[in-house]
């Protein structure tokens, strides 16, 4: 991860949610579940090698070659390092949906 301040950051947030969590529910359980939720949710988000998925879907089975890596080097500036692909959206969008559901009916019950 070349951001180490981004990671720092999102560890400190999920430590004030689970000191939340903890003084409203008094549950050292539901503890424990927020602080593995937030870790894996942090872990997908902040850790990949974005230059490895920063391609196209159908790529993502073959090598990164060291062309792609030129291109990914030349195309890092300003807003366009961050673009939107439809694919990664729908699987995050999924994925983090349904475990920020089943962790909230958790929490609240």
């Amino acid at each position: 991860m070349a951001n180490d301040a981004a990671l720092r950051s999102a560890i400190v947030w999920l430590a004030v949610v689970i000191v939340l969590v903890g003084i409203f529910t008094f549950s050292l359980k539901k503890m424990v579940i927020t602080y593995a939720f937030g870790m894996v949710g942090i872990a997908g988000i902040l850790l990949p090698d974005w230059d490895y998925f920063d391609r196209d879907f159908s790529r993502w089975c073959y090598p990164f070659t060291a062309d792609e890596g030129v291109a990914v080097l030349a195309r890092r500036s300003g807003l366009k390092r961050y673009r939107i692909y439809p694919m990664r959206v729908i699987i995050y969008t999924t994925i983090y949906g349904f475990g920020l559901y089943k962790w909230w009916t958790f929490i609240s019950s």
